[in-house]
């Protein structure tokens, strides 16, 4: 449960109509199990002691009195257990029978949670048996202890204090305002349902959408047990459907018509970070919107480091699944290429200038630009694609980026920097033979500065090239590459470029261009300020800052969740084992953490540019931070890390 994460569990019997003995020692052998595998917050299903299918028995006070024994059962079976368990049961209280979740923990009831949505449609008839159940909780007294009986009740433990748990009961989800909108508005940030949904064609997947939705519309974790095999199927079918949602994702789900246990790891800590980010969530502390009192009860755990089963995608930024890929891809494109294509309407720019190296950043500015002027109708000439070789210049480079700038029908100009960069130096005693920063950066500059007077005689725009991932470590020359006057990659991060560049070389129809395309993303990312060695390139940048692919794993989780360093390294390890080492991935963290604090002062005075998704650290928009804040309590976190 360190750093967030909690193993939570729903589970289904293969239970038997009415028979509370048989059922409760079923129960009980997947309470072992789910425990054994390290579940702390266990969820059955609706009325599972007895089964939710008793139809007119639950008139009998035979079962009700049995399933009273059974509960007294199975909480004393909890004694020692280090979970919190939620089991379904029919429960009488003064001349009413209501069908309730009960909480049990440590040889206690904790409480019971009443359904308060009786279905009474279709195929179901519980208004024949069930009443409504109160929401302010009433004490009733069950085993010779005094409980709470009622819905407005959430359950806490000091082991994880951020987390609050609200349960709710199957129609309970189903309806406009469910008790679990209340739920989250006094803090519960983990809702469990005990459910018997019956199987139609296409419930399933509405019932999935539901816990999508309504987890996403809470920001919580969402856990939903459904009854399945050995409910009767005099009329229906129970598929014993077993779903864990997050926040809109779905985490884990079983597969329908059989029994079993589904697992998956809640993260606390990125559902607080979630709602603290979002200030519209309407979070009332200790009050639910209608101004009534919830009852906050205790439960016991153990504080312990989750064995992690989640597992986390190596790039967070690009899809997995190839056609949302290819979708998001084409998204991306469109939301930068209309961006330009409005700053470009506004500033009544004649033309766009836009340096061109042959690399990564400047081949996907290119294709942006020539979009943005597709959609406004105008001529590619107008794009003035400029190649300013100087001294890493490659061959390769060279040669991709002039086919590209042809292919696009652009026009292309090259202005060799050779003679005014050595100019320059000669002016402020640089020597050609020391390459250290003034001699990257002079380079770097001069080509700004070219590019900035050209659209000035041009009527034009200077399209920035560099990405997001450049930007989160200062891998920029200040006043360099830095500036431009429309940065259309600047919440791209690296990863993503790649990808996008690929779509293209993909979908294009035009053979050479695609050729080309390919060969750019075959090159090795440089800024070519050194001289190449037999010639090739020399200066490679993921030899100096470390991977990129690191770095936006690093970059996402820090800015999109909060996550602290130790956590991070935490998720980096088993993403990346068949990789990178843990040492390796230590050292990137602590340069991604010094680079990125200490280089804010560059991304306080960015361009403008276009948000394509949810992290971006334009200080308009999304990141607001000094540029002097210190990065030492986040590198002494990771000092004090044992490896």
């Amino acid at each position: 449960m360190r750093q967030g994460f909690v193993k939570v569990a729903a589970a289904t019997p293969k239970i038997v109509v009415a028979d509370v003995k048989q059922n409760v020692e079923k129960i009980k052998a997947q309470i072992d199990e789910a425990t054994e595998n390290g579940a702390k917050i266990v969820v059955f299903p609706e009325l599972c002691i007895t089964g939710y299918s008793c139809q007119d028995l639950f008139m009998q006070n035979t079962l009700l009195s049995g399933a009273l024994d059974g509960l007294y059962e199975l909480a004393d079976y909890t004694d020692g257990l280090d979970a919190l368990i939620f089991v379904g049961i029919p429960f009488q209280y003064k001349n009413c029978l209501y069908n309730v979740a009960a909480a049990l923990n440590d040889g206690q009831v904790l409480a019971l949670i009443p359904k308060t949505q009786i279905a009474n449609y279709a195929e179901f008839y519980e208004a024949r048996y069930f009443a409504k159940g109160p929401k302010e909780p009433i004490p009733v007294t069950l085993f010779d202890e005094e409980i709470p009986f009622g819905t407005e009740v959430l359950f806490e433990t000091d082991a994880m204090p951020d987390m609050l748990i609200g349960a709710e009961i199957c129609e309970d989800a189903w309806v406009p305002n469910p008790p679990s909108t209340n739920h989250a508005l006094a803090g519960a940030n983990v809702i469990v349902n005990l459910s018997a949904s019956d199987e139609i064609v296409g419930k399933a997947s509405y019932r999935e959408m539901l816990v999508k939705a309504t987890s996403a519309r809470l920001v919580a974790g969402y856990i939903y047990a459904s009854a399945g095999e050995g409910e009767s199927t005099q009329d229906v079918v129970y598929g014993g459907h077993q779903l864990i949602g997050e926040n809109g994702l779905m985490l884990a789900q079983s597969e329908r018509f059989g029994t079993g246990i589904t697992y998956a790891d809640l993260d606390i800590e990125k559902l607080q970070m979630e709602r603290r980010r979002m200030n519209t969530f309407g979070y009332t502390g200790d009050q639910a919107a209608d101004g009534e009192s919830y009852m906050i009860v205790p439960f016991q755990l153990i504080l312990e480091e989750t064995p992690l089963g989640r597992t986390f995608a190596r790039t967070p930024f690009v899809p997995g699944d190839l056609q949302l890929r290819e979708s998001r891809c084409e998204e991306i494109l469109n939301i930068q290429s209309y961006g330009l294509k409005k700053r470009l309407e506004h500033a009544q720019a004649k033309s766009a200038v836009l340096g061109i190296s042959g690399g990564l950043d400047s081949t996907l500015a290119l294709l942006v630009t020539v979009r943005a002027f597709d959609l406004l109708g105008k001529p590619h000439e107008d794009i003035l694609a400029v190649t300013m070789p100087c001294f890493g210049t490659t061959d390769r480079t060279y040669d991709n980026a002039c086919k590209l700038a042809k292919t696009f029908g652009c026009t292309l100009e090259e202005i060799d920097i050779k003679k005014s960069v050595t100019q320059h130096f000669e002016d402020i005693g640089q020597e050609l033979s020391e390459h250290d920063v003034t001699y990257e950066n002079g380079q770097a500059r001069e080509r700004t500065q070219v590019l900035m007077d050209i659209a000035n005689q041009k009527n034009g725009l200077v399209i920035g090239t560099g990405d997001m991932s450049e930007l989160a470590l200062g891998w920029a020359t200040y006043n360099g590459d830095h500036m431009s006057m429309y940065g259309v990659n600047a919440s791209v991060p690296k990863t993503l470029v790649r990808h996008l560049v690929k779509y293209y070389a993909d979908t294009c129809e035009e053979k050479e261009l695609s050729a080309v395309l390919e060969d750019v993303l075959d090159t090795p990312v440089s800024p070519e300020l050194l001289p190449p060695e037999g010639g090739v390139i020399s200066q490679k940048t993921e030899d100096l800052v470390g991977p990129y692919e690191l770095h936006d794993f690093f970059l996402y989780y820090m800015l999109r969740y909060g996550f602290s360093p130790a956590k991070i390294y935490r998720l980096a390890i088993p993403t990346f084992e068949e990789k990178y080492g843990q040492e390796e991935i230590l050292k990137w963290l602590k340069t991604f953490y010094k680079r990125f604090f200490a280089q804010h002062f560059k991304r306080s005075c960015l361009p403008d540019g276009p948000k394509v998704g949810s992290v971006a650290v334009s200080p308009r928009g999304d990141l607001r931070m000094p540029s002097d804040a210190s990065a030492n309590l986040w590198l002494l976190q990771l000092e004090e890390l044992d490896i």
